[in-house]
């Protein structure tokens, strides 16, 4: 059974071809809004807190802060409006799923950046 999900993914779901990016990276996700009949194109930047799944079903959460308000949104890789990717900055973190860093605030929520 597995292996029919696994064709079916494989054939059916388009791939899109995305940099390489981790928990602790801050990245800049371009997608598509429909208002009505028109559509335009909004980002969301913010640091990635976990990456799961895999295949046709594998997602990511973006945490930012709006104000004093953190907000997150959980993207699908394969979201068919999702226009591109940036990574803005690459972050040197020890865990895959950083929830601490929902607890974290000013300068203790940094992010060391990973120098290449």
């Amino acid at each position: 059974m597995d292996s029919l999900i696994k064709f079916v993914e494989e054939e059916f779901v388009s791939k899109k071809d995305f940099p390489q990016f981790s928990s602790g990276d801050t990245v800049t996700v371009y997608y598509e809004i429909k208002e009505g009949e028109k559509t335009r194109t909004q980002f969301f930047k913010g640091v990635v807190i976990q990456r799961r799944g895999t295949g046709a079903t594998e997602t990511f959460t973006i945490r930012k802060m709006s104000g004093t308000v953190g907000v997150e949104r959980i993207f699908p890789i394969n979201m068919p409006a999702l226009q591109k990717i940036e990574i803005n900055k690459q972050g040197k973190v020890r865990r895959s799923r950083i929830f601490y860093f929902r607890g974290l605030t000013g300068k203790k929520a940094r992010i060391k950046e990973v120098r290449s």
